[in-house]
């Protein structure tokens, strides 16, 4: 199966020119790990396992970890009012938007980047410059002002400011800096020791540039594309080993307690068929049986799809430093262990 597996992964990254790292790991043994691809084109600088890779809304896992383990410290609870937790004015806002609306994008708060509005990202930084996004209060002018989208509970709407609340939560909540939080309570107990929010003007060694390509065979870097410094809602990096180990720490419950763990993975919220959201997580259910945990992000030059089976404790991590072409490297995983599974 590794090697039909591998054959799909090549043929795949042949016809689409995918860049960026596979990750498979059965429990304690890494099936796959291959990187294609360059890091940085300029330099010609290989992606290698090693490499940093933005995952864009990835990292809302990450946010809602935070949440709950604030919880579990009795700082604040599930129930707990936006209006409540925050010292910051929102004229429009509805008084009973709760921390959990917030967490299964179900509070009807303003989106600063309503895909029903805007199709490209980088229109956002037109009037803002992306280079004085710096912290999650630099995102507030964005949507602060805005009426609701819906009444809080009515609906599920993917939501990133909704995200950027949470984050600022837990800055009121713990006192450190949201990034400095993850960094501290997420990142050094999981054993994640390349990951981080970095800025985009001050990059470590071994993190891959996201690359724009254009229909004419050129391209850029994403640099001018997002926030200079990611935050809640989005824009962590991570390895794809340290990603593994997130998984492997968060079902484990070395991060979390076992029944806060059961709550951030419960499928709180329906989205469709067979899909439902949990805390900052996506659920897809077969008969009842949770069949798989996954996140996933995209932003201009960063496309990243992870996910825990947990039926046989595998974990997939794809990480690409283009806006596209995770999904399909994943699908193909799947369709194999599919084929396997009903032979």
């Amino acid at each position: 199966m590794k090697n039909t597996i591998m054959d799909r992964i090549v043929s795949l990254q042949s016809e689409n020119d995918f860049s960026g790292t596979v990750l498979v790991k059965e429990r304690e043994n890494a099936l796959i790990d291959r990187s294609f691809g360059y890091a940085n084109r300029a330099e010609a600088i290989n992606n290698q396992s090693g490499t940093r890779y933005g995952i864009a809304s990835g990292c809302k896992l990450f946010t809602a970890i935070a949440i709950c383990k604030l919880v579990e410290e009795k700082k604040l609870s599930f129930d707990s009012k936006l209006k409540d937790c925050l010292d910051v004015k929102f004229p429009h806002f509805d008084d009973n938007v709760t921390v959990h609306h917030l967490l299964t994008h179900t509070s009807g708060v303003p989106d600063y980047f309503d895909e029903e509005v805007m199709d490209d990202f980088e229109e956002l930084w037109i009037k803002t410059p992306m280079y004085h996004i710096r912290t999650l209060k630099d995102f507030l002018p964005l949507f602060q002002n805005e009426p609701m989208k819906n009444p809080p509970g009515e609906s599920f709407s993917y939501n990133n400011s909704g995200y950027i609340l949470l984050g600022l939560i837990v800055e009121q909540a713990s006192g450190l800096p949201f990034t400095d939080y993850v960094e501290e309570h997420i990142f050094k107990k999981a054993g994640m020791v390349d990951s981080g929010y970095f800025s985009f003007d001050s990059l470590p060694e071994r993190t891959a540039w996201g690359y724009i390509d254009h229909s004419d065979g050129t391209w850029k870097t994403n640099m001018y594309s997002l926030p200079a410094k990611g935050g809640s809602d989005g824009g962590a990096y991570v390895t794809v080993t340290d990603m593994a180990l997130l998984w492997e720490s968060l079902m484990n419950h070395q991060i979390l307690s076992k029944e806060m763990t059961d709550r951030l993975l419960t499928a709180h919220v329906q989205v469709k068929e067979g899909s439902y959201y949990g805390y900052g997580i996506w659920i897809n259910k077969k008969d009842e049986t949770v069949t798989k945990y996954h996140v996933m992000g995209y932003d201009p030059g960063v496309s990243f799809h992870s996910a825990y089976y947990p039926d046989d404790s595998r974990i997939v991590v794809v990480c690409s430093n283009k806006s596209s072409g995770a999904y399909k490297i994943m699908a193909a995983i799947e369709d194999e262990w599919t084929k396997v599974t009903n032979h």
